[in-house]
This record gives C-alpha cells, structure tokens and sequence, in this order.
C-alpha cells in the first residue's frame, strides 16, 4: 500500500557513483548500478537518511512522496537473500564462471600438493617472480573473485589495491607486492556492500598481518577506506592498516596509519 512519506531521493546528475552510501545503508535498499546508485524498492528504505552523511556530492536528500510502505519483513528477505546469493557465488563459483576450486597458489609448497594436472603449467620447486617475472603469488585477485576461505589469504600481509594503480604506478610489483598477497577492484563500479561482507569475513577468520589500502587520489576511489573502515567494525578484529595514495602521475603522495 502506498502512504505520504519520507523517502530518500538521488539526484543521478549529482551522483558520481562512488559507493560511499551503500554501506551505511542497513537494509541494503541502495546499489551502485550503471555507475550510479539507485533505490532498490521503495519498501526497503525507511526514510530515516544514515546514507545521507557519507555522500561526498549532496546527491542524496529526503523528500516526501507517496511510496510503498516500509517493510521490516522484506528487509530481513532481502539481506537473507542477497547474503546467500554472496556465499554461493564464492564457495561454488566465481563471477566469472569458474568454479571456486579454480583458485591457485604458485607457491611451490602449495603446488606440490595438487594432483599433476592442477599443477602442469605451474613450474615445481621454482618460486614465482624466478620463473615468470611476477611476484604474484596467487590467483584470482579480483575481490569479487575471492572466497574468504581462500587458502592465501591465511596469516597474510594483505594489499587491496584500486584497480588503476596497478597500470599508473610504473613498478607496481616491486614497490607494493613483494611479499603481499594481493585483492584488487573498484569501489565506484563495483558492489560496495558485499566488499563489505567479503572483507569482514577475510577479517574475522584469516588472522591478517597487515592490510595494505593502495588508492588513486581521485574522489571516488577514497570509498575503499569506507569499504575498509566498515568490515573492520563488522569484523570487530583489529589489524594493522596502512593506506596509500597515488597520484594520476604514478607518484605516492600520502602513506598513514590507521
């Protein structure tokens, strides 16, 4: 039934689609979609504004208008079902279409326990950067692409790196992933929210050494510090964060603690 409310209202010409908004909303009723975010359903917002705060742009306001009535019931639905779609593409497929078993560690300790065919175009007793060039260590990195359970992310020292720095900084590898496992991906494209709950649970169970955040200063990309920021409260573990800054140029501009 539709009632006279308070609802939240997104101005798209305002919205740069950073995704800062998406995680302070509790009942999950805002996504990033096309670059912009957008209101669910009407059912899902209960007119209060948490999100307003987080938006750096003032894209976000609340009107009233007539609009579906909040629905407690179809919040609870919703995040039930959204969480179980989340686990289901990371335990049993990847994005991608891979199936999760897919992922790999070029360790040779690891490689040495996978059956000849898992292990045919992995050289054996040759660490990585010797044979290829590359200190990447593992596969996938994509943060979507990444099941919490994922065996390298155990007792690692952990770098989340925007997708841009990789092709802005020269020597990428050399200066910020020797020696770290990396996640990489975009906090304006991609789905903020299950960063989150990806994240928190990275958090919660793998014992971290360290969290490197690897940002663009670009406005949009200082949502992967929200992203952060709010699985490590998920997560209620603490860890060492350190966040990086790179300008367009490729040139570190800023390194503090948190």
């Amino acid at each position: 039934m539709k009632a006279l409310r308070k609802i939240i209202q997104i101005d798209e010409e305002l919205c740069d689609g950073c995704g800062q908004c998406v995680p302070d909303c509790a009942e999950g009723s805002l996504k990033i979609i096309d670059g912009k975010a957008k209101l669910v359903a009407d059912k899902l917002c209960d007119g209060l504004g948490a999100c307003l705060g987080s938006c750096p742009t003032g894209a976000l306001k609340i009107i009233e208008r007539k609009a579906d009535e909040f629905d407690e019931e179809a919040v609870e639905v919703f995040l039930a079902e959204e969480k179980r779609n989340t686990e289901e593409k990371s335990v049993e497929t990847m994005d991608c279409g891979c199936a999760s078993t897919h992922i790999q560690s070029f360790k040779p300790e690891a490689a040495k326990s996978q059956t000849s065919c898992q292990t045919a175009n992995i050289p054996i007793n040759i660490p990585a950067a010797a044979s290829t060039g590359s200190m990447l260590t593992h596969w996938p990195v994509q943060i979507r692409l990444v099941p919490a359970h994922a065996p390298f992310l155990k007792n690692s020292d952990l770098l989340v790196a925007a997708d841009c720095t990789a092709v802005t900084v020269k020597d990428f590898q050399q200066k910020y992933l020797d020696g770290k496992t990396v996640l990489m991906g975009c906090p304006k494209f991609d789905d903020a929210e299950s960063y989150v709950q990806r994240f928190a649970e990275i958090i919660e169970s793998c014992d971290l050494k360290s969290l490197t955040i690897l940002i663009m200063e670009v406005p949009c990309c200082s949502a992967m510090n929200i992203i952060i920021k709010k699985a490590v409260e998920k997560a209620g573990v603490s860890v060492p964060i350190e966040q990086i800054t790179i300008s367009t140029r490729g040139e570190e501009l800023e390194r503090k603690s948190w």
